[in-house]
C-alpha cells in the first residue's frame, strides 16, 4: 500500500524526537514564533504540509530566468520520495542530514522524505558551510555542491551524499575520490519534486550516466532535448530544454541548455562542455557565453568575475579553433541565485550597463 501525504511515519523522529501528526503541528507553530530565521521556513513548510489540501506553492530557483512558484500535488512528492528510498535502499530509522534551504523544493523533499520513509532527521543550518555532529553517523544527506567542498574533510561518517542546486564541478569530483561516500550527482527540477535521476559521481574508473528512477520513461524532441515522462510525479509530460544523449531506455548524458548553444561560423558549440574543460584552470568564477559578429553570427566569448580581464593565453590550450573565447569581459560580482547558480542573463546585463 502506497503511503499518503496526510501520514506521518511512526518512526519519523525530528531532531532526535518522534513526533505525531498534531505533535508536529505544535512543533512547527513553536519554530515559526520562535526560531531562527530557517526555522521560521521549516515551521511554515511543515504547517503547509500537514494540512487538509492535497497540494503546496514550491518556487524555482530563478538559474534561467524569473523565479516562479509552482503548484506541486503532495502525493506526487510522496510518490518522489518513495522513488528515492528504493533506488538508495534506504531504511526505516536511517539517519539523514538536512541542511538545505527548506524555502526550495530540494530542501522540502528532505524532511518529506523522512516523514514518508520513517528516517530520523536533523535539522542544522543550511549555511554555505554547514555545521553538524561531525561524529554522529548518518546515513543520507544532501548539499549543494559548495557545501559538499567546504565539509569533505567531515564527510567520514556520511553514507550516502546526493549534490544538486548547480553543476559539480570536476575539481570537486576528483576530491571526492578518495571518500568512502558514496556521493550522486541529481538530474531534477521543481516541477518533478526534484530529481528524476541519479549519476555516481566517486568511481572515475567506470563511465558513469544519470540514471532515472523507477517509474520515469525519457526521450529526446527534435532538438536533441530530454522529454520526461514520470506521471506518479508529474502529471504531463516535461520536455526540457535540456540537450542530452541518450545511452540506453534509463540513462543519459547532459550535454547543457539549448538557450546556450553558440552558433558560431556554423558550428554548435556547448558552453558547458567548454566550461568543464577550463575549470580548474582558472580560479576565479567564470562562464562562456556568446555575442553577435557579423562574420562568424556568433563569437564565444568569456565572462570572467574579477576586476580585470588579464587570463594568461595558455589556459586555452587542448581546445579546439572556435572554442577558444575571442573576448573576455570582466564582472566584479556575478548574480548568483541563493543555491548557488550563477544567473547568466543578469550577470550580462551588468557589462551592458
Amino acid at each position: 500500500m502506497t503511503p499518503t501525504h496526510n501520514k506521518v511515519h511512526s518512526k519519523f523522529k525530528l531532531n532526535g524526537t518522534n513526533f505525531d501528526h498534531e505533535e508536529l503541528k505544535e512543533v512547527a507553530y513553536s519554530l515559526v514564533k520562535e526560531g531562527e530565521p530557517y526555522e521560521k521556513i521549516t515551521g511554515n513548510f511543515l504547517l503547509d504540509w500537514l494540512d487538509e489540501k492535497d497540494y503546496i506553492f514550491a518556487q524555482t530557483s530563478g538559474s534561467t530566468g524569473k523565479p516562479k512558484k509552482i503548484k506541486l500535488s503532495k502525493q506526487a512528492m510522496v510518490n518522489s520520495s518513495i522513488a528515492t528510498g528504493n533506488y538508495l535502499q534506504l531504511q526505516l530509522g536511517d539517519t539523514s542530514l538536512h541542511c538545505l534551504p527548506t524555502n526550495y523544493i530540494a530542501g522540502k523533499m528532505m524532511l518529506i522524505r523522512a516523514l514518508i520513509l520513517g528516517l530520523e532527521v536533523d535539522l542544522v543550518e543550511p549555511a554555505s558551510r554547514p555545521v553538524f555532529d561531525y561524529e554522529k553517523k548518518y546515513r543520507f544527506c544532501a548539499m549543494l555542491p559548495m557545501q559538499l567542498k567546504s565539509t569533505l574533510t567531515y564527510l567520514h561518517n556520511v553514507d550516502i551524499m546526493i549534490v544538486g542546486g548547480s553543476t559539480v564541478s570536476s575539481d570537486l569530483i576528483a576530491s571526492t575520490q578518495s571518500l568512502n561516500t558514496k556521493v550522486y550527482a541529481t538530474y531534477g527540477m521543481t516541477e518533478t519534486a526534484t530529481h528524476i535521476a541519479l549519476k555516481p559521481l566517486n568511481d572515475l574508473n567506470k563511465k558513469s550516466y544519470f540514471k532515472v528512477l523507477p517509474d520515469v520513461k525519457i526521450s529526446q524532441d527534435e532538438r536533441g532535448c530530454l522529454v520526461i515522462d514520470a506521471p506518479k510525479v508529474a502529471p504531463n509530460k516535461i520536455v526540457t530544454n535540456d540537450i542530452v544523449k541518450l545511452h540506453s531506455e534509463t540513462e543519459f548524458e547532459w550535454l547543457g541548455r539549448i538557450d546556450n548553444v553558440i552558433n558560431s561560423g556554423g558550428l554548435k558549440l556547448f558552453p558547458e562542455q567548454i566550461e568543464e574543460q577550463l575549470k580548474g584552470k582558472i580560479k576565479e568564477q567564470f562562464f562562456i557565453t556568446s555575442e553577435a559578429d557579423e562574420n562568424l553570427g556568433q563569437q564565444l566569448i568569456l565572462i570572467l568575475e574579477a576586476e580585470e580581464a588579464n587570463l594568461d593565453k595558455a589556459i586555452f590550450k587542448g581546445l579546439g579553433k572556435f572554442e577558444i573565447p575571442k573576448k573576455i569581459y570582466p564582472v566584479p560580482q556575478f548574480v548568483m541565485t541563493e543555491t548557488g547558480k550563477i544567473q547568466r542573463k543578469k550577470t550580462l546585463e551588468k557589462i551592458k550597463s
